[in-house]
């Protein structure tokens, strides 16, 4: 990989934060106290808090257990690489959206078929009144 492309990589997947930023922002999104997150990923709130204000970095084994815990890929807590976490309200409510506009596009459909069928039937009437 050349310099331009392997800067150009690093700055697409460069979303300014830290390791520890990271792991800070997807524990609070999926929310997790300090207590509880450190509890789940088998560590103390002392090594945790270490890691989230980048003062150390866990190993790779509590990386995957991390990203299990934090809802989150192994890729984007290490390099930002890939979809963030999202606030859990904001998911529920892009899923009822879509929902929605699935259901309007299924009613669209039916209505351009009635709209059809009563097209044809109108026009068979007028065919019929001008013989």
């Amino acid at each position: 990989m050349n310099e331009i492309t392997a800067d150009a990589t690093a700055e697409a997947y460069d979303d300014g934060d830290t390791l520890g930023g990271r792991i800070t922002r997807a524990r609070d999104l999926a929310g997790l106290s300090l207590e509880d997150a450190a509890s789940h990923i088998g560590v103390t709130q002392d090594t945790l808090s270490e890691w989230e204000n980048d003062r150390s970095e866990p190993r790779a084994n509590k990386i995957m257990t991390l990203a299990g815990v934090l809802g989150v890929s192994p890729a984007w807590l290490i390099s930002g690489a890939g979809d963030p976490p999202q606030v859990p309200g904001i998911s529920v409510a892009v899923d009822e959206l879509s929902g929605e506009i699935n259901r309007l596009r299924e009613l669209a459909l039916q209505i351009t078929a009635t709209v059809e069928i009563l097209d044809s039937r109108l026009l068979a009437l007028t065919r019929a009144i001008n013989e």
